[in-house]
């Protein structure tokens, strides 16, 4: 199978913020926001997975820009 930068990019991302949701609620005893990064921060990497399993281009791109927003969400 070809190396996919972009799954492996998000993937390693998904792994850091698992640990920094831990981080955040084992120390410093945050669990709301930490909840909602860990929710968007992981789906980035779910989102990209369903659009190579996408069914058209258009299915493709749809997933990719949902991945983009939940990126965006996850900076804010």
């Amino acid at each position: 199978m070809k190396e996919n930068i972009i799954q492996d990019k998000s993937f390693d991302f998904a792994v850091r913020i698992v640990n920094l949701y831990k981080y955040l609620t084992d120390f410093k005893k945050e669990f709301v926001l930490s909840k909602q990064v860990l929710r968007s921060g992981t789906s980035i990497g779910a989102n990209i997975e369903e659009s190579i399993g996408g069914r058209s281009d258009k299915e493709f791109l749809f997933k990719l820009e949902i991945s983009y927003k939940e990126a965006r969400e996850t900076i804010y």
